[in-house]
């Protein structure tokens, strides 16, 4: 019995097209530089939601770590995720 190409086919292209967008959106995206400074107020920021206002702007802070281990001896993951942020508002 032969193999129907045509839904293969189209798949492929789908697919295949989906990829390369990626592709091109992934070379054209520019590569960020690490900031030392930055790093260093995530690794301070403490864990669970924090809050601050003042006159002009609210700063708010983020973070939450937890250690996900695959059976009671298996191999484990850390995950760290940290958000700082601030909005400001002015007169104009």
């Amino acid at each position: 019995m032969p193999l129907p190409l045509a839904p293969i086919t189209a798949i492929a292209l789908r697919y295949g097209t989906v990829a390369l967008a990626t592709y091109a959106v992934a070379r054209s995206i520019e590569r960020g530089r690490r900031d030392q400074r930055a790093e260093d107020a995530f690794d301070e920021t403490p864990e669970g939601l924090t809050a601050r206002r003042e006159d002009e702007q609210l700063n708010a802070t983020g973070r939450l770590r937890r250690v996900i281990r695959f059976g009671p001896s298996g191999p484990g993951i850390e995950i760290d995720a940290s958000a700082l942020g601030r909005v400001r508002f002015r007169r104009v």
